[in-house]
């Protein structure tokens, strides 16, 4: 028996993972300025002082040797990273480069402030990445200061909105990273772009966990799931809470699932800021356990299948 108190899975049970959700860094290569000291405890991330250093493919392989006993790791995607911005084409032509040194990753989500002026010529340098396959422009924003993660609400702006409808034009897709106060306006905008592909990010974040709070990420993601071409990972719930149980995060996963289907959702590991409340191995184990009386082809789907198709990584 394993320590969630059920017998391990026999090899036949074996699963690989396509992990749509990591990060990697050169921290004298590119800007973060997320990971360059002073660093405070501050902010929905807290101390970022034990990932603070660089991340290479390595590292990355390392950790994910901690899968549950028969699983393989296959393919990854990388998640802009929080460069400086004017080094977001710079992230991806050295993710490239890494790629096709390495084989990982094998997809690439790049950053470009959808507003600016030359949003275009950022997202037409991206699409020459040969791996690209979409665009991340964190959007949290919440009325408490402590929780935001930008200076105001993007959505709504006319300016963003357009470069938005950009994508579209350079086949990419949009990595959708908000709060659930925010999920009615962005279930909106799903349904006036359905030709736009749009990942929602760590299970829609319900960083407010009391019965308010819970009842509008609920909400939310209803909004959200009715909208076929919004798809959404499940990870990140330990970057909310680094206490986490699998008792804690099994609501939130399973509504998710209900609600989005196992076809739209994808199981990740935001490594390493995932690894800021556990270790990898924990969450899968985790992970695992939760979804144990999934059919095989169910399993076959959130920890690959999704992914697999969403990122065109075939």
């Amino acid at each position: 028996m394993n320590e969630y108190g059920r017998n391990t899975r026999t090899m036949a049970d074996a699963l690989i993972l396509v992990d749509p959700h990591m990060h990697l860094w050169d921290l004298a290569h590119i800007r973060y300025p997320w990971l360059t000291p002073p660093l405070g405890d501050g902010g929905v991330n807290g101390d970022v002082t034990p990932i603070a250093h660089d991340q290479g493919v390595d590292d990355y392989l390392a950790a994910a040797g901690e899968l549950p006993e028969g699983w393989t790791l296959g393919k990854s995607v990388h998640i802009d990273a929080g460069a400086h911005p004017d080094d977001a084409l710079k992230e991806s032509a050295w993710l490239q480069g890494l790629a096709d040194r390495t084989g990982f990753p094998h997809g690439i989500v790049g950053y470009a402030a959808l507003e600016a002026p030359d949003a275009e010529r950022v997202l037409a340098a991206h699409a020459q990445s040969r791996n690209i396959r979409g665009i991340r422009q964190i959007l949290n924003w919440h009325p408490d200061p402590a929780k935001t993660y930008t200076p105001r609400d993007l959505l709504p702006d006319a300016a963003w909105q357009a470069g938005f409808g950009l994508l579209a034009k350079y086949g990419l897709s949009f990595d959708l990273q908000i709060y659930p106060g925010q999920m009615a306006a962005a279930a909106d905008l799903a349904a006036r772009h359905p030709g736009t592909t749009l990942i929602l990010n760590h299970t829609g974040m319900p960083v407010d966990k009391d019965a308010d709070g819970l009842a509008l990420w609920r909400a939310g993601m209803a909004a959200l799931a009715r909208h076929p071409n919004v798809q959404v990972k499940i990870s990140g719930l330990g970057m909310l809470d680094r206490a986490w149980t699998p008792d804690s995060i099994r609501p939130f996963i399973l509504h998710t699932i209900e609600l989005f289907g196992v076809e739209r959702c994808m199981v990740a590991s935001n490594f390493p800021v995932d690894g800021l409340g556990g270790r990898f191995g924990a969450y899968f184990q985790a992970y695992d356990h939760i979804t144990r009386d999934f059919s095989r082809d169910e399993r076959a789907a959130l920890f690959g299948g999704t992914a697999t198709r969403v990122y065109r990584l075939n």
